[in-house]
């Protein structure tokens, strides 16, 4: 068995050395083949962006009105929504940007008049992107020391509310023949996220989702574009999340988290991850070489959980190698 452990940590040592030689510094080899975004994919498009009140969701905005996009902006804050509009520059923008308050965990009824809303604010045509954008998260804690609150309060808005909001969104781009959903989801959809279990459930569900979604629907013309990134540096973070000294975690910048986001979107990605290493390098580990990423996460568990707690470096490498980050 010792001797199977050894071969199996240096055959997974060889595969991450590999994948930070060859893999791109931001994004799966796919994304990065396609090197800027499709205008005509979002000119004059409707696109309607959940969470556009902060983070991600602010500079998607952004971008997309420099793009020349048909904005509808949501978010449960109407006066950061209201901020956002006014720092808007394009084609239709600030003036023809609309602002819908959304709060997705106030159920179907409420979500339909949304819906409904959104879709009669552009009179000549209806939504054409989706971007699901609003998540739920918490600070990283022990997958038993969830309380029935949090998971509660995560599935609501990551699971319940977004998938919600799709099943009565779609029936409009069926009729029209045409209609893009694109997800916001996790790389902790696509790996064990230890410290981040409910977040990393609800990123699974997502992901299961949204591609049996498109599996069902896409010869009828909807899309669907699932986004997974690792850590994002956003400018409320730095604020809202203060960190210990040393321990600062390297992330990607949202601008260019957007900007890759809307490359995938516009070339039709089923699915693009968006990370620095060593995420992006345990993503290929553990989608291609199950057995050895599972076991190399099992490594990082409790580690993991006890640098979130100290407010340490959790996506060190060094936890990989079975040490505790600083």
């Amino acid at each position: 068995m010792t001797n199977m452990m050894t071969l199996l940590l240096l055959f997974s040592s060889l595969f991450l050395f590999l994948s930070y030689k060859f893999a791109t510094a931001y994004g799966d080899f796919t994304l990065m083949s396609k090197k800027q975004a499709k205008r005509e994919e979002i000119e004059d498009k409707v696109v309607w962006i959940t969470g556009a009140s902060r983070g991600i969701g602010e500079i998607l905005a952004k971008q997309l009105a420099r793009l020349g996009a048909k904005l509808i902006i949501s978010a449960r804050n109407e006066a950061e929504l209201e901020r956002v509009k006014q720092q808007l520059k394009g084609k239709h923008a600030p003036d023809e940007v609309k602002i819908l308050p959304l709060d997705l965990t106030t159920g179907e009824d409420s979500l339909k008049k949304a819906v409904e809303k959104a879709e009669s604010l552009f009179p000549l045509s209806g939504v054409d992107y989706m971007i699901h954008n609003a998540a739920f998260e918490r600070p990283k804690i022990s997958a038993l020391d969830v309380t029935e609150e949090s998971l509660k309060a995560t599935f609501d808005v990551n699971v319940f509310g977004t998938i919600t909001l799709t099943r009565l969104l779609a029936p409009f781009m069926l009729r029209r023949g045409q209609g893009h959903f694109v997800v916001v989801s996790s790389a902790a959809g696509k790996t064990p996220a230890p410290g981040q279990a409910v977040y990393s459930a609800s990123k699974y569900a997502l992901n299961g989702y949204f591609h049996s979604l498109r599996s069902e629907l896409c010869q009828k013309g909807i899309k669907v574009t699932v986004i997974c990134p690792g850590p994002i540096e956003t400018s409320n973070e730095s604020v809202a999340k203060p960190q210990a000294k040393g321990s600062s975690e390297k992330r990607v910048p949202s601008e260019k988290c957007a900007k890759l986001i809307i490359i995938a979107a516009t070339h039709g990605l089923k699915e693009a991850w968006i990370s620095y290493q060593p995420v992006l390098a345990v993503m290929y580990l553990v989608q291609y070489m199950p057995t050895i990423g599972y076991w190399l996460m099992d490594k990082v568990g409790k580690n993991r959980v006890e640098a979130a707690a100290q407010k340490g470096n959790t996506y060190s490498l060094s936890l990989l190698l079975g040490k505790k980050a600083a």
